[in-house]
């Protein structure tokens, strides 16, 4: 699998134009706006370039249940690239890839990170119980609880975390706010063997809210979308990503035709991509129309 380093790596293909292909999306802060609405204007545009013939894929840090649900408005078919690279799934759920963090991994990573196992969990592929899963959760709290109160069927307790790992799990994750999973991170980008797996970062800084995922090494949404592209026959040059934060880099750096929000996190802006309208202007209508289907508004 392509890591990080080999997709940054890589030059940038020519900027000469190419017929779009392939439209990969984040979710959060990308397609849906800031009261995480579907917009019409979206829907619209996501029909009209799948009617062309492009292809679309959801591509999240979500979990394959949530971001299914969340785009099940889109009269299309598309496909999911989940927990941030780890599953690729197709919108009915069949498997296409998969790759999971070694249980022995994540109990190092958990071992390491004890003063942060409030904000701790793990999410495993799994149907539906025991998804997703947290030593203790406090439902009413300001960060953990509301982010998982919609998917309590998904949820189960375990304490300790670590007596969870009777399988290996897609992601250990960790979510609060920004300065905690800041130290969090740091603990884990110092820790022996962090060459082991890979860590992926969200941050809101307008709501203090932070996620931080450490999944198995080399995965991440630029090496998934690279090896569904190379299973699709799908040229680098030919696919268009959208993206606003820190987890969509990687995905960004290998299209070729790569687009941030008006609204993404401000270290996006050296990269060198196209930049579109923000989440609550329909950034991702006006993106697709003007640069997949060639300025052909409705």
């Amino acid at each position: 699998m392509p890591t990080a380093s080999t997709i940054a790596n890589r030059p940038r293909p020519s900027r000469q134009p190419s017929p779009v292909k392939l439209i990969a999306m984040d979710i959060d802060g990308t397609l849906l706006d800031s009261q995480s609405r579907l917009s019409p204007e979206n829907i619209a545009a996501i029909a009209e370039a799948a009617a062309a013939g492009i292809q679309i894929v959801i591509v999240t840090g979500r979990r394959f249940h949530s971001a299914r649900w969340t785009v099940d408005a889109l009269p299309c078919d598309f496909n999911v690239i989940a927990t941030n690279g780890a599953l690729v799934k197709s919108k009915d759920g069949v498997t296409v890839q998969r790759h999971l963090l070694p249980a022995h991994i994540a109990r190092r990573v958990l071992d390491a990170t004890e003063e942060f196992r409030a904000c701790a969990g793990m999410i495993f592929d799994r149907v539906r119980e025991r998804q997703v899963i947290f030593e203790k959760i406090d439902w009413n709290g300001a960060y953990v609880g509301p982010y998982l109160s919609r998917h309590r069927d998904f949820v189960a307790e375990v304490a300790p975390l670590t007596d969870a790992l009777d399988e290996d799990p897609l992601e250990v994750m960790f979510l609060g706010e920004c300065d905690r999973i800041a130290r969090a991170m740091k603990i884990l980008e110092g820790l022996p063997g962090a060459n082991e797996y890979t860590l992926a970062q969200t941050v809101y800084a307008h709501r203090n809210l932070s996620m931080l995922d450490v999944l198995r090494r080399g995965v991440n949404k630029g090496s998934a979308l690279e090896a569904w592209a190379a299973h699709q026959e799908i040229a680098r040059e030919e696919i268009m990503a959208l993206g606003d934060n820190w987890n969509d880099r990687e995905m960004l750096e290998f299209a070729g035709l790569p687009v941030i929000m008006g609204n993404c996190v401000p270290e996006l802006h050296d990269l060198g991509c196209h930049v579109t309208l923000s989440n609550d202007e329909n950034g991702v209508a006006h993106a697709i129309r003007k640069y997949a289907l060639n300025g052909n508004a409705r």
